[in-house]
C-alpha cells in the first residue's frame, strides 16, 4: 500500500533506467486497487529531451485493463527542474476529469528527479 509520495517516489525510483532519468522525459502510471495496493507501473511513454507524448487514452486503457480503481501519474523533468509547468498541470486536471466517469481516482502526479520529487498534490493542484 502507497502511504506517501516520498514511499512512491522511492517506488518509481527502483522502475527508472538510471541512464534515462537525466536524459529523456518519460511518463508512467502507479496502478492501483481501492485499497491503494500497487498492482503494477506501466511506462506510457519515452520521448525526447524536453518532452514526451502522454496520451489520455493509453492511460485508461492500462487502468482498465489493470481493473484499477486509482492512479498515480508519474513524469521526469530531465532539465532538474522541479516545478512543474502549464502542460503538466493541464494535464493532470484533464485526467482526473476523465477519470471521474470511470471511477478511477488519480491520487497524485508526481515528478521524479535523481534527488528529489514534487507531488502535484501537496501543491494544492489535485
Amino acid at each position: 500500500m502507497v502511504k506517501s509520495a516520498t514511499e512512491c517516489c522511492e517506488l518509481l525510483k527502483l522502475t527508472w533506467d538510471e541512464n534515462k532519468i537525466e536524459f529523456v522525459e518519460q511518463f508512467k502510471v502507479v496502478l492501483m486497487n481501492r485499497a491503494q495496493r500497487i498492482l503494477g507501473i506501466y511506462e506510457l511513454s519515452t520521448g525526447g529531451v524536453t518532452g514526451t507524448v502522454a496520451d489520455p487514452k493509453l492511460f485508461f486503457t492500462a487502468a482498465l485493463k489493470a481493473n484499477a480503481c486509482n492512479i498515480i501519474l508519474s513524469h521526469n523533468h530531465p532539465s532538474g527542474n522541479l516545478k512543474p509547468n502549464r502542460a503538466d498541470e493541464e494535464l493532470t486536471k484533464k485526467i482526473a476529469a476523465g477519470g471521474m466517469y470511470l471511477e478511477i481516482k488519480v491520487i497524485d502526479h508526481i515528478i521524479v528527479l535523481v534527488k528529489d520529487i514534487i507531488a502535484l498534490l501537496m501543491r494544492g493542484m489535485l
